[in-house]
């Protein structure tokens, strides 16, 4: 198997095994810790060893055909960004495996920690390696899911509940708009293959919906990467056990939006409609979230919204139309989730040492965790953009780009001003993060009083963390060439030459970074001192409460249109769905000036035809007059479905006719037995008003559908019967069209269609299982009921009547693919013949002699049947050829001859089974619920 897809199946798969080995105990925390780090390993050392033909300039790529006439195909590819975002994926999931092997409790279940971290591994290395825009949104809708499960992991605490839920909402509706938006780029470029679309860019922004298509995939980018206004749910999601979110909020998850910003840059960037939405937000939400991070009091709080405006920083850079951006970006995002995940790691071991977050009750925690601080005083000088840490070179290239936008007409000036502005406030909240917890005097009434070291293994991913933050601040040059590659892929071209390095002179951006320091060492003592920092933070409107109260408000007019819709009045509903397709299906000949027959010739209504019209009215009158008698009613159906079947005879359809004969005689069993759980009268409760309106409805539809009919018919089309006519045989292998269409040209829809009958089944049994009815020892003519003793002649036909219908249905089983019969019209003869042995011996003994008491092996039918159909559609996957494609062929058999063979007709078993089963089940379901009881 490739590289590329061995990475994410082998996490995806495997790491489902993590909650098997991972018991809460301390030797199970360890089995599902080796686990989740192998699988992890396994994943990284893939990918790693595809990177010397990255970094030689190619792009190793796999493709598999799903369905290629949607353009959905299983595509990956591994360019310079997808190895860049895939080492951090499996890099940092390495150092979060082996940090929360210490960090969770005796009482936190280790294995479900692991197995979700596998599962949203998969997800993040899916949306990075796919090269087909629908699998990546696949994929992104997989991110969300499991980190929904990951953020609520304490299921038993509401904020981790809630902050869960405000995630997933968020990043849902997110994902919803980027599917519009995919969609409509693929219609757009033509094809669904991101490494197509760069050669389409000119076709794609000069497409009239180029604005729509970008709002919508900035819509699912700004959510996931929660830029302003959609920040509010990263701080909630905060409730997550702390590696979860040193992994999700820092490399993994919030990085995903930056992704598919950069990943899309040669498709859509480079326009000025992106240019100014994408880096006017990325500005906004940098400086807005780094100002409310210095007031945040909890450290996972500060922590986040210094995410958030980190995340704004490098939006910003990617919305710029500058090549250097884009390296800026790319050098950012490899620094910022080394020196974010540290400093997350590190407020969880001060969360774990003192029992609290809060930074009012921490302070002078240096004597007592003196290399946890040396640490987190090196990540946090990273994060400040300290000289000799990585987050001052990547934080000079930001204001150089920044300062370039100073000469801009009109309001350039304030683009540095602001981006100053967020570094005045980001080394404010730097140093709030040391100086409150490991300085500023005693810590007070702290949950635990005796704080102390960390084991060494729960301090060692935080120092290799901040030693890559040194190493890499002091020689910057050891990324240029993962900085090279990344940012090549970002730009669709080479980037121009750049030269990371520490010293670049004196020049502007050294002079808003000396600003930034002075200015946030200035910020955070004045707020400390003047306007007690402790005691204040900003109040009024923020985007959590908007949150709130919009939800509120949704649910508020749910509420009151359910009140006005939802009565429990069946024939409301009904009338409400009627009167809606009524409506849609009036209004295009409302938008069309007139409407008239076609000129094809008409032909004269033969003798038959007008009888069975006749009939037809006939019946349907009676049924509208005798409706509340409920057997006159199921009586008067059957004779419609009848004069149906003969329609289906004479316009030369008999499989439909056979069909629709086997469903009436099954339908109308099935109904008499539902009606002996009911009065024989339906009450009378529709009053003249609502008589009148049903009155409307129904001659509305009535005349609307005989309208279409009749403009349909009076008009020449070409009809696509002459496709499946002459592809029957070479394409399917048998001469009966209708079959050869059901089991192989729409094989997944009849797939879908018994699947659907197989849940109508187990949803009777779930409503009736356990039901019984008390029946009237008489009726009101003083009859007995009793079903004890069938009819003598009922039983004596019944046991040769048996045999004879599974002769019958073997036959038209056997003969459906090439004269008419199949699979479901013989599982309706066998469900007829099986019918009539509960009608002739009771139902106690005929599921004794079937040995299906309570249902039970009927649903097993029904299993059976499903997997049948569904591994025939496997089979052909496995050989390489598209979901159910059906092989067939003519082989020799001695005696026999040549037989005509096709693999459809394993399809075909499946619905049997399925159909026989589904039937039976529905019939002992309600045969039990009016069996007699024995005394």
């Amino acid at each position: 198997m490739h590289a590329l897809p061995l990475a994410i199946v082998l996490p995806l798969l495997l790491g489902p095994l993590c909650a098997w080995a991972g018991p809460t105990s301390a030797a199970g925390k360890g089995r599902a810790a080796w686990l989740a780090a192998t699988l992890t390993a396994a994943a990284l050392a893939l990918l790693l060893s595809q990177a010397g033909a990255v970094f030689g300039g190619a792009a190793p790529r796999w493709q598999w055909p799903w369905v290629p006439a949607l353009g959905l195909n299983l595509s990956l590819r591994l360019d310079g960004l997808a190895l860049m975002f895939g080492a951090l994926i499996t890099g940092m999931g390495l150092l979060v495996i082996l940090y929360a092997a210490y960090y969770l409790s005796a009482q936190d279940p280790p294995g479900k920690l692991y197995a979700l971290l596998m599962l949203f591994m998969a997800a993040m290395l899916g949306v990075v390696l796919a090269d087909n825009l629908l699998l990546l949104v696949v994929f992104w809708e997989l991110t969300s899911l499991s980190s929904f499960l990951l953020v609520g992991y304490w299921r038993q605490r509401a904020e981790a509940r809630a902050g869960a839920r405000m995630a997933l909402t968020v990043t849902g509706a997110g994902g919803l708009a980027l599917l519009a938006g995919v969609v409509l780029l693929g219609q757009m470029a033509g094809t669904y293959e991101i490494s197509e679309l760069a050669a389409r860019r000119d076709v794609i922004v000069g497409d009239a919906r180029y604005p729509l298509a970008l709002a919508l995939i900035l819509l699912g980018c700004f959510t996931k990467s929660a830029q302003w206004p959609f920040h509010f749910w990263l701080p909630e999601a905060m409730a997550a056990p702390t590696p979860v979110s040193a992994y999700l909020h820092s490399a993994t998850m919030v990085k995903a939006g930056i992704f598919l910003l950069m990943r899309l840059y040669p498709a859509l960037g480079g326009t000025l409609l992106f240019e100014a939405t994408v880096a006017a937000i990325g500005l906004l939400t940098m400086v807005f979230a780094a100002y409310v991070a210095v007031f945040r009091h909890d450290l996972k709080g500060l922590l986040a919204y210094s995410t958030i405006s980190h995340l704004g920083l490098i939006t910003f850079l990617i919305g710029l139309s500058s090549p250097l951006s884009a390296v800026a970006a790319v050098f950012h995002v490899l620094n910022h989730a080394t020196f974010k995940a540290s400093l997350f790691m590190t407020a969880g071991i001060i969360d774990h040492e003192t029992g609290t977050r809060d930074m009012r009750r921490l302070g002078g925690l240096l004597p007592l965790l003196p290399w946890t601080a040396t640490l987190a005083m090196v990540a946090a000088a990273a994060m400040a953009g300290v000289p000799l840490a990585n987050g001052f070179i990547s934080k000079e290239m930001f204001f150089a780009e920044a300062a370039d936008l100073a000469a801009l007409p009109g309001w350039g000036l304030l683009v540095p001003l602001a981006a100053t502005l967020g570094g005045v406030c980001s080394v404010a909240y730097s140093l709030r993060f040391v100086h409150d917890v490991f300085f500023n005097g005693p810590p007070k009434e702290l949950p635990n009083p005796h704080p102390h070291e960390p084991p060494l293994f729960m301090k060692l991913p935080v120092a290799l963390l901040v030693a890559v933050c040194v190493l890499v601040g002091v020689w910057p040059g050891l990324l240029a060439p993962l900085v090279q590659v990344a940012a090549a892929a970002v730009l669709g071209a080479p980037p121009p030459e750049f030269h990371l390095a520490l010293w670049h002179g004196f020049n502007l951006p050294l002079l808003m970074s000396g600003i930034a320091l002075a200015g946030g060492v200035l910020l955070y003592f004045l707020l400390l001192r003047r306007f007690d920092l402790h005691l204040n933070h900003p109040r009024g409107w923020t985007g959590r409460l908007v949150f709130t109260r919009v939800v509120e408000r949704l649910f508020a007019a749910c509420a009151w249109l359910i009140a006005r819709l939802e009565n429990g009045s069946l024939q409301r509903y009904v009338a409400w769905l009627m009167g809606s397709a009524i409506v849609l299906a009036a209004l295009p000949f409302l938008a069309t000036e007139g409407v008239s027959a076609g000129s094809r010739p008409r032909l004269d209504a033969p003798l038959p035809a007008l009888v069975a019209w006749l009939l037809l009215i006939a019946a349907g009158a009676a049924l509208l007059r005798g409706h509340r008698d409920r057997l006159l009613a199921v009586v008067l159906v059957g004779v419609i479905g009848l004069v149906t079947a003969l329609a289906f005879l004479a316009l030369s359809a008999p499989d439909l006719a056979l069909t629709q004969l086997a469903v009436e005689l099954v339908s109308t069993v099935l109904l008499l037995m539902g009606l002996a759980l009911l009065p024989r009268w339906s009450p009378r409760e529709s009053g003249r008003a609502r008589q009148l309106r049903d009155a409307v409805l129904a001659g509305t539809g009535g005349l609307g559908v005989g309208l279409l009919a009749w403009l349909m018919l009076t008009r020449d089309h070409a009809s696509i019967a002459w496709y499946f006519l002459a592809q029957a045989v070479p394409g399917g292998g048998g001469t009966n069209a209708v079959n050869v269409i059901l089991v192989d040209f729409r094989g997944y829809d009849t797939w879908g269609e018994i699947t659907v009958l197989a849940v109508a089944a187990v949803g009777v049994l779930a409503l009736l299982q356990g039901f019984h009815v008390q029946r009237p020892p008489k009726d009101a003519a003083g009859r007995a009921w009793s079903f004890s003793h069938p009819p003598l002649l009922l039983r004596s036909a019944a046991r040769l009547v048996l045999p004879l219908a599974l002769v019958v249905s073997v036959y038209l089983f056997w003969r459906g693919h090439n004269l008419p019969g199949g699979g479901f019209v013989a599982g309706l003869v066998t469900a007829v013949a099986l019918v009539l042995q509960y009608m002739a011996r009771g139902q106690t003994r005929a599921e004794a002699l079937l040995d299906a008491a309570g249902g039970a092996r009927y649903v097993r039918w029904i299993a059976l049947g499903l997997a049948i159909a569904g591994l025939t559609g496997a089979g052909a996957l496995v050989l390489g050829a598209p979901f159910l494609t059906s092989a067939h062929g003519h082989p020799h058999v001695p005696l026999l001859g040549e037989l005509p063979l096709a693999t459809a007709s394993l399809f075909d078993l499946g619905v049997y089974v399925t159909v026989v089963g589904a039937t039976l089940l529905t019939l002992s379901v309600l045969g039990a619920a009016s069996r007699e009881r024995t005394p």
